[in-house]
């Protein structure tokens, strides 16, 4: 279901959200736009962030596109000079396991048959790029006494899966990193939060489901709302979080994953 009469909940602030030239990160940047936040694209391809703040430009939002590898602390100083100070700030971009035949993220096999050289990319990306980021947007928003910053992490971190295992505690890491910061920083009037995410149709999973139609039913057993996520499923908790409305909502992590780890 798609909403888009959000009534400006987030108008005129400004966000960024990284990894947001594609899936998750793409719906989330259009939500918040329809939700009268003026945003930042950011992605490590050019023609993947112009194509979504084309796509929010036709329906009548403002956004535009940055390239950055959030890995690279000269890249994102070199962000933060291009953008400025932000309102909101969605840690989205990360890298996953090679589950479904795709190309990029971390090999999916047990623990014991990995080393640094499949841990590292996975760790960097997924922990150290979150903490990057953050320390450059962060003291614009002390300053402003305002902020807002979203991570976005994985159920392979609350809950445990195998063959997932470095995946899952980078993931379970951002998470602390965040119950952290919301405790130093609540006081100053910016609050930290988490979604995490269950298994999302899109990118190599949806190819896989495409290849193999009865993938999807045997994997949506798992998730008591009979399903697999959407990209779009999290973007109206996104900017729920990121509004005025959550000002009392910090160091939390909300699951959005169909049921799939039910938090407590």
């Amino acid at each position: 279901m798609t909403i888009r009469d959000w009534s400006n909940f987030i108008a005129d602030r400004v966000a960024l959200v990284t990894g947001s030239g594609a899936g998750i990160g793409r719906a989330i940047a259009i939500q918040m736009a329809r939700a009268g936040a003026r945003i930042w694209v950011n992605d490590l391809d050019l023609g993947r962030a112009e194509a979504a703040c084309a796509e929010i430009a036709a329906e009548g939002g403002e956004a535009r596109p940055v390239v950055a590898d959030v890995c690279d602390g000269d890249a994102v100083a070199r962000m933060y000079r291009e953008t400025g100070a932000l309102d909101i700030l969605v840690n989205n971009a990360g890298s996953g396991v090679r589950a479904w035949g795709g190309s990029g993220g971390q090999r999916l096999v047990p623990f014991v048959e990995s080393g640094p050289e499949d841990w590292d990319p996975i760790i960097r990306v997924n922990l150290a790029g979150v903490l990057g980021v953050t320390r450059a947007y962060l003291p614009a928003m002390l300053d402003a006494r305002w902020g807002r910053i979203l991570v976005i992490v994985s159920d392979a971190g609350r809950r445990g899966e195998r063959r997932q295992v470095v995946y899952g505690a980078a993931k379970a890491a951002a998470m602390g990193f965040v119950r952290g910061l919301a405790a130093e920083v609540g006081r100053d009037g910016v609050t930290v939060n988490c979604i995490s995410l269950g298994s999302m149709k899109h990118a190599a999973l949806a190819e896989a489901v495409e290849a193999d139609p009865t993938l999807e039913s045997k994997l949506a057993r798992n998730y008591p709302v009979g399903r697999l996520g959407r990209v779009e499923d999290p973007a109206p908790l996104a900017v729920l979080l990121c509004s005025d409305a959550a000002e009392w909502i910090t160091g939390q992590v909300y699951p959005v994953d169909g049921g799939y780890a039910p938090a407590l």
